[in-house]
Formats: structure tokens, sequence, C-alpha cells
């Protein structure tokens, strides 16, 4: 599966690496892992035609501001390994990105796209509900401008191309 994401800067992947030092128990994505899911691309065509598609419909979309300033916890996510704790993702112009993109393109996550979207980088999986529940609550705020948005193939754990904002 393809995906589209927004880097994170390397400020917001230390805090998570921070964070997961205190759930031991948890699997962490390390180094270089985080990312933020703007919207999931079905693989049901070949990718030259998905990136294609996608470039259309960015075209003109702004570049958007982000900010992390909160720990939350999925404690019964809708896939995987139980309980998710992620750095909450503020953006409205994300959202925004997202809606227009699920708006062009079908929704291929029930309970993660649409209006179950909750932009976020995962800090880790697993574990206990209690640690993580320990762990969930305010961090000092980051801020930074999404002004690239990554193609993002799953099989291989990479990034296949970039698309700038505004596009």
């Amino acid at each position: 599966m393809y995906s589209l994401n927004a880097p994170v800067p390397g400020r917001v992947g230390a805090l998570a690496g921070e964070i997961a030092r205190q759930l031991p128990a948890a699997r962490a994505r390390t180094r270089g892992e985080h990312t933020l899911c703007v919207k999931r691309l079905a693989n049901d065509t070949a990718y030259s035609r998905i990136e294609a598609r996608v470039r259309e419909a960015l075209a003109g979309q702004p570049a958007v501001e982000a900010r992390v300033d909160e720990i939350g916890v999925f404690e019964q996510p809708p896939v995987g390994t139980a309980p998710v704790v992620y750095l909450a993702v503020e953006s409205p112009g994300l959202v925004q990105l997202h809606e227009h993109l699920v708006a062009t393109f079908e929704s291929v996550s029930d309970g993660i796209e649409g209006e179950s979207y909750v932009p976020h980088v995962t800090i880790a999986r697993g574990g206990s509900v209690d640690t993580a529940r320990r762990v969930a609550g305010e961090v000092d705020s980051i801020e930074w401008t999404v002004s690239e948005l990554q193609f993002w193939d799953a099989k291989h754990g990479q990034s296949v191309s970039t698309v700038s904002l505004p596009a």
C-alpha cells in the first residue's frame, strides 16, 4: 500500500524517541520511521498513475502549519497492536488536505480516514495500557511548516517521491 505522508522535523523524532524510552514493553518506532500519514492510497493501479492523480489533486494546495504539544493514546486502534502511544498533531490545514484527498480518492481504511482521521505521529505500539496512560499528557510545543508530502511505499518502507506544497 502507498500513502501520502508529511515528513516530521528531527525535533519531533527526537521527542518521540525520548518518550519511547518510557515504554519499555512497547515496540517503538525507530529513528527515521516517524511520519505523519495524510492519506492512504489504494495500490490497485500502477504507482505512476496514482502519483499523477495525487499531483493533479494537490495542484494549488498550500503549505500548512503543524504543531505537537500533547501525547495521546489509542487504547483500541482500528488496526494493529494496542495500545498506540502518539504525538497528537494540531493542524487544521492537514485535516483540510486529508478531507480534500478523501473526497478525491476513495477511503481505503475504515476507522482511520474521513471523520475518523486523527493527525498523529506514532511513538510506539503494544505494552501496557496503564503505562501508556501514565506517559500521556502535555509536552513542550514544537511547530513546523509542512511544505512537502512524501509518497510512501509501505511494502519497501521508504519514500519513493515527493510533492512540494504549494503544489
